[in-house]
């Protein structure tokens, strides 16, 4: 393993994701998950995310387009999250689903359209819980 690039990885991971959700995906990990943990932290957000020729607006937005069209729910709802993190709006994700229809099918973004809305109210609910 690449040490620098792992720390790099986990570090973005972190700003993108937040560290609450990535305490929870390493405290799942145990020996089966560990290297899987490890690939996608150094190669996915080490590696790849931290390429200094997209900033990770741009990312979260080919990212969103990327999961949506490919169905991938779990990730889709964690990447909605991201995204906010980095600087996008509820209406720019909006946008990024919308054109997913037209390239991508109706259906992934219908189903889209509800895992965002899952992701924004399970993100609103901590705000509250937050503040009371």
């Amino acid at each position: 393993m690449d040490k620098d690039l792992y720390d790099k990885g986990m570090a973005i991971r972190r700003s993108v994701l937040g560290d609450a959700y990535v305490d929870r995906a390493l405290a799942k990990s145990g020996p089966f998950n560990d290297p899987l943990q490890e690939l996608v932290t150094t190669y996915c957000w080490g590696w790849c995310w931290g390429r200094e020729e997209l900033p990770k607006r741009d990312r979260s937005l080919i990212n969103l387009a990327m999961i949506a069209v490919l169905n991938r729910h779990n990730e889709l709802k964690v990447h909605v999250r991201g995204a906010l993190n980095n600087g996008l709006s509820k209406e720019e994700i909006r946008e990024v689903l919308l054109q997913v229809g037209i390239y991508g099918g109706i259906p992934a973004t219908v189903d889209s359209f509800r895992i965002a809305n899952e992701a924004f109210a399970e993100i609103e609910a901590e705000g509250q819980e937050e503040m009371g």
